[in-house]
C-alpha cells in the first residue's frame, strides 16, 4: 500500500470518509490498482441487509460510475476499495490551470456526470446523497465517473466533523441543497440525501465546470463557507445562489438555464435526472461527445498550431542567425568566419599582392586634450560610421581601428588579381573627399585633416587569439604602409613607389612625384602623391 499524488492542486474529502484526494492512498488488489478510502465509522455491523447492499454495490457496472471493489471491516483499518482514477477528482482538473478545457471538453464532462446520475437515480441506490465535484473522478481516458455512492454505512458524520475546523465543515456543505440544510439536527433529516437534493448538487457542479471556480466562487469574493450556508438556510423572496458572470450568461444560455432550474428553491420544480440528460444532449445539438475523439481533434489542432509555431520560430531563428552572422562578418572576413563556424582551423596564408591603407587624424592629440572622453567617442563613432559606409562600395576589408588610426586592405582574404591597388586608391580618394565635408558635433568650426599612406606588396594573414579572435596582417608591407602614412602630409594620399608602379596599369589616376625623402628603417626613398582618380559614386 502506498500514497500517490493525483493530478490537481487541492481537493475535498469524500463526505464522512476521511480521505484526501490530494494524496490518494492506493494499493494493489488482485493485480489491480485500487484507491483506499479510510472510513470514519470503524465498527460496521454485518447484518444480512448490509451484506446484500455491499454485494449489489460490487455488481454495479456503468461507464460513468466508479466501481466499488470491496471493503475492509477490521477496526481500526476499516476502509473502502474503489477503482483508482489517475486524473484525480473533477475539482482537481478544474483547479489545474495547465489543463485547458474548451466548451466541448466541458460538455463531455457534464454529459458523463448526467449519465452517471441518471443511472444512480434509476437504480436500487435511488440517490447519491453526497454529490460534489470531489466525488466525481476522472480516469486516464478522461471519462468522468461518480464515486462515493451507497456508502452511508461507513460514514460517521458527527465523529468526522469533530476532527475538522469550522471552515472545512461548512465548506463540505456547499453542494448541499437548502431544504436539506434547514433540516439539520431534526429527526427527519435525510442522512442519505434525496434525488432532488442531488439535482441541486448537480447544478452547483455545473457552475464549477462552466466558470472553473469553487461553489459560490469561494476564494474569489469575501464570502466564507459559513456565510454561504447561513444565507442558504434563510428563506428569501429571491433565493441566495451563485452569481454567474455575464459572459457565461451570454455565451452559454442553455447551460445557464439548466443550472438555474437545477437549483430552483422548490425541489419539485427541479428537473429529473433523465430530463437533465436530454437537456445536455440538446445543448450539444443531440450529439454524444466522446472525450477521446475530442482530444484527438484537440491534438490535431495542436499539431497544426505547433507546425505554425515551428515555422514562425524558424523564420525568427533565420533572422537572428543573419544578425549574428552579420556581426561576426564585421569582426572577421566571411570566408574565415565560415571556416571557424564549421570548427576548422584557419591556417595563416601568404598573399603575394595586396595594397594596404593607413590613415590617421592630424592634430588628434590636441583635439582630444580639448574635448571630453564622450565627445571623442562620439567623434570617432561618427567618423568611422561614415568611413564604414563608404568602403562598402569597394572590394576591400577593414582590418582594424586603433584610436584615430584606420587600416584597410584589398586582396586579402579574397584575392582579386591586381585590382587591389585600384580599389584602395579609389577608396582613399573617396574617404579624403568625405572627410573634407565632415562636421565635428562638439566643434562645428573645426575641420578634420586626414593623412593617408598606401603601400603595395606581399603579406601574411591569419586569425590570432581564441578570445576575441582577430584577422591580422603581418610583414614589411604593413610596416611600410604605416611609414607612408606617418611621413605624409594633411589632406594628401602618400604612395610608395611600389604602389605607384602597380597603379600605373590603370587609367584615370593622377599621380605626382613627391621626390626622395628619408624614411626611418628604409633610408632615402622616392614617394608620390595621389591627386585624383576614379571614385565609385
Amino acid at each position: 500500500m502506498q500514497s500517490t499524488l493525483s493530478i490537481g492542486a487541492n481537493s475535498n474529502a469524500l463526505g464522512g470518509l476521511t480521505d484526501e484526494q490530494v494524496f490518494t492512498l492506493v494499493a494493489t488488489y488482485r493485480d489491480r490498482l485500487v484507491a483506499v478510502k479510510k472510513a470514519s465509522r470503524q465498527i460496521i455491523p454485518l447484518t444480512r441487509p448490509t451484506l446484500v447492499h455491499l454485494k449489489k454495490l460490487a455488481e454495479i457496472s456503468h461507464e460513468n460510475i466508479n466501481p466499488f471493489i470491496g471493503a475492509c471491516i477490521n477496526p481500526p483499518r476499516t476502509c473502502i476499495l474503489t477503482n483508482y482514477c489517475s486524473r484525480g477528482s473533477l475539482q482537481d482538473i478544474l483547479e489545474n490551470d495547465d489543463i485547458k478545457l474548451d466548451r466541448s471538453f466541458k460538455i463531455s464532462l457534464i454529459m458523463d456526470l448526467a449519465n452517471g446520475l441518471n443511472f444512480i437515480h434509476s437504480s436500487f441506490l435511488i440517490c447519491h446523497g453526497h454529490l460534489k465535484s470531489t466525488n466525481c473522478l476522472v480516469d486516464s481516458r478522461w471519462v468522468l465517473k461518480i464515486s462515493s455512492y451507497g456508502v452511508g454505512i461507513f460514514r460517521d458524520v458527527a465523529a468526522h466533523d469533530d476532527k475538522l475546523g469550522e471552515y472545512e465543515v461548512y465548506r463540505r456543505k456547499l453542494w448541499t441543497a437548502p431544504e436539506i440544510l434547514r433540516l439539520e439536527g431534526s429527526a427527519i433529516y435525510p442522512e442519505n440525501g434525496t434525488q432532488k437534493g442531488d439535482i441541486y448538487s448537480f447544478g452547483i457542479i455545473l457552475q464549477e465546470i462552466l466558470c472553473r471556480a469553487l461553489p459560490f466562487f469561494i476564494g474569489m469574493n469575501e464570502l466564507t463557507p459559513t456565510d454561504v450556508i447561513d444565507n442558504l438556510k434563510e428563506i428569501r423572496t429571491t433565493p441566495f445562489r451563485p452569481d454567474l458572470p455575464l459572459s457565461s450568461r451570454q455565451s452559454d444560455v442553455a447551460l445557464v438555464d439548466l443550472i438555474t432550474s437545477c437549483w430552483d428553491e422548490h425541489p419539485e420544480a427541479r428537473p429529473s435526472a433523465s430530463a437533465i440528460k436530454q437537456a445536455v444532449l440538446k445543448v450539444n445539438h443531440g450529439k454524444k461527445i466522446n472525450i477521446l475523439d475530442n482530444m484527438v481533434q484537440l491534438l490535431e489542432k495542436y499539431a497544426s498550431n505547433l507546425e505554425e509555431i515551428v515555422e514562425s520560430r524558424t523564420r525568427e531563428l533565420v533572422v537572428e542567425k543573419k544578425k549574428t552572422d552579420s556581426l561576426l562578418y564585421q569582426m572577421l572576413p566571411e570566408s574565415v568566419a565560415e571556416q571557424l563556424k564549421m570548427g576548422k582551423k584557419v591556417e595563416a596564408e601568404i598573399f603575394e599582392g595586396v595594397t594596404i591603407y593607413f590613415s590617421d587624424i592630424v592634430g588628434f592629440t590636441s583635439l582630444s586634450s580639448d574635448s571630453s572622453p564622450m565627445q571623442i567617442v562620439n567623434l570617432l563613432n561618427d567618423l568611422y560610421t561614415l568611413f564604414d559606409d563608404t568602403i562598402e562600395k569597394y572590394d576591400v576589408y577593414k582590418v582594424e581601428t586603433i584610436g584615430d588610426a584606420y587600416m584597410v586592405v584589398s586582396g586579402v582574404p579574397k584575392k582579386n588579381e591586381n585590382r587591389h591597388v585600384a580599389e584602395i586608391a579609389s577608396m582613399a580618394l573617396d574617404l579624403l573627399s568625405k572627410v573634407k565635408e565632415f562636421k565635428v558635433r562638439h566643434r562645428p568650426d573645426h575641420h578634420l585633416c586626414l593623412r593617408i599612406g598606401l603601400h603595395t606588396g606581399p603579406c601574411a594573414a591569419g586569425v590570432v587569439g581564441l578570445t576575441m579572435p582577430r584577422y591580422c596582417l603581418f610583414g614589411d608591407t604593413v610596416n611600410i604602409a604605416s611609414r607612408m602614412e606617418s611621413n605624409g602630409q594633411p589632406h594628401k594620399i602618400h604612395l610608395s613607389s611600389e604602389t605607384r608602379e602597380a597603379l600605373s596599369g590603370f587609367k584615370g589616376y593622377v599621380i605626382e612625384m613627391r621626390g626622395q625623402i628619408e624614411i626611418k628603417g628604409m633610408g632615402p626613398v622616392v614617394t608620390y602623391w595621389l591627386l585624383d582618380g576614379q571614385v565609385v559614386e
